[in-house]
């Protein structure tokens, strides 16, 4: 999905709302569905806006926002979306993404 690497290019680049905006076009038309995509899609959204939290220095509301992230992209509800396998490396690319801030103090 394209989006999904323009998300990931987003991310690479530290412009995390303009992340964020580019997965909230597919997750606003189907919001309300509360499908696991709809709800994965709105765990990576989090994400993105757990990082610009955390750019804009805002480290406690980061943290928090990173804790909802977790809540809604897990294994179990990936597994159970189209497009499982772009899903399974979006989630594994941000979960590195975190790690290395959290490893060089910085979250």
């Amino acid at each position: 999905m394209k989006e999904i690497e323009e998300f990931k290019q987003l991310v690479n680049e530290k412009l995390y709302y303009d992340a964020h905006e580019t997965l909230e076009e597919l997750w606003f038309p189907i919001r309300k569905m509360k499908n696991n995509y709809c709800l994965v899609l709105k765990g990576f959204i989090n994400a993105a806006v757990s990082l610009e939290l955390y750019k804009r220095n805002k480290i406690t509301q980061s943290k928090k926002i990173y804790l909802v992230y977790l809540k809604y992209v897990t294994d179990k509800r990936i597994n159970c979306c189209d497009h499982k396998e772009e899903l399974k490396k979006l989630k594994v690319f941000i979960d590195i993404y975190f790690k290395t801030l959290e490893n060089s103090h910085k979250l």
